[in-house]
């Protein structure tokens, strides 16, 4: 079932809609995004792993790297968060591990892809696939291993890029037919390719993978929706973002030595402390702790009064 006080996956998924999780990959670009009111959120494994360790999205991250930051996400989140777990950390007995690891941590949904290990972020060169028949056996082991049909499995195949479209078709149903709740073919190249991904598989969710610079084209949310798509991730806008901001700050720092010339560029400071939850530290010290101006008086000062 699902976490206390958030709704299940489930439940935000519907035919004809689209449901939009942006990406996630810190505390701070979580609140950000719940500040917003996005209704789910997804836990980019690309910014995840490059917040936490500054490495490339490479299969360089651990189970025990990424859980920790589902546990943290997903106690910080109110709405339901979807995690990407790579190829699931090594063979059957590792999916199961990380299936029940992520379920426990908080997680809404765990997306598991058919590479070989280690993995490549899906756009980018050098992706390769297990056999089919290996990745229905890890969707098996991962429908076993969680305790609530609302955590939901998402299986996700990297064949469209070299092995062309009909096999990832052909994939994608068979992870269907082992138990996955929501499908995700990555990278087609074009709405040609989607509509048809829509049409052989729109009887079961499905996630389009929606990444700034990539493979798949940028479309509008009405269009993903008709052609079938009820899940849109956006894993790459915050840090893209974030990244075109730093460089231009840190520059304007390292130029001047100053940031007057690039104060436009960022937040309000005290707006940012709310955001960060300042409120609920600052009732808290109203609460229990004494007046600053009472713990700082001298010694003396406290007798004589």
């Amino acid at each position: 079932m699902a976490a206390a006080g958030k709704p299940s996956l489930k439940s935000l998924l519907k035919k004809g809609d689209l449901l939009v999780a942006p990406g996630v990959f810190d505390g701070i670009s979580l609140r950000l995004a719940e500040k917003v009111g996005f209704n789910a959120l997804y836990m980019t494994g690309f910014g995840t792993v490059g917040s936490h360790l500054g490495l490339p999205d490479a299969g360089l991250a651990s189970y025990r790297d990424m859980v920790e930051r589902v546990r943290t996400f997903a106690g910080l989140a109110s709405v339901p968060i979807i995690c990407d777990a790579d190829t699931g950390f090594g063979g059957l007995l590792n999916v199961e591990h990380t299936v029940k690891g992520y379920e426990a941590a908080g997680a809404a949904a765990i997306q598991i892809e058919d590479q070989e290990f280690p993995k490549k972020c899906g756009h980018t060169a050098g992706r390769r696939v297990i056999p089919m028949e290996d990745m229905v056996q890890k969707v098996k082991v991962a429908v076993e291993a969680r305790t609530s049909p609302d955590f939901l499995i998402i299986a996700r195949t990297d064949a469209r890029t070299n092995h062309g479209l009909d096999d990832a078709i052909r994939r994608a149903r068979a992870y269907a037919d082992a138990g996955a709740d929501i499908l995700f073919v990555e990278s087609p190249e074009s709405e040609a390719e989607m509509e048809q991904i829509g049409r052989a598989l729109g009887d079961k969710p499905l996630l389009v993978n929606c990444v700034e610079g990539g493979r798949t084209p940028l479309l509008s949310k009405q269009r993903y929706a008709e052609m079938g798509y009820q899940l849109a991730i956006y894993p790459a806008s915050a840090f893209l973002a974030m990244g075109k901001v730093l460089e231009e700050v840190y520059g304007s720092l390292k130029k001047d030595g100053s940031t007057v010339a690039c104060r436009d560029s960022m937040a309000d400071f005290k707006g940012f402390c709310v955001t960060m939850g300042f409120k609920q530290v600052w009732a808290f010290d109203k609460r229990h702790a004494p007046p600053p101006a009472a713990a700082d008086e001298p010694p003396e000062k406290k007798r004589r009064a």
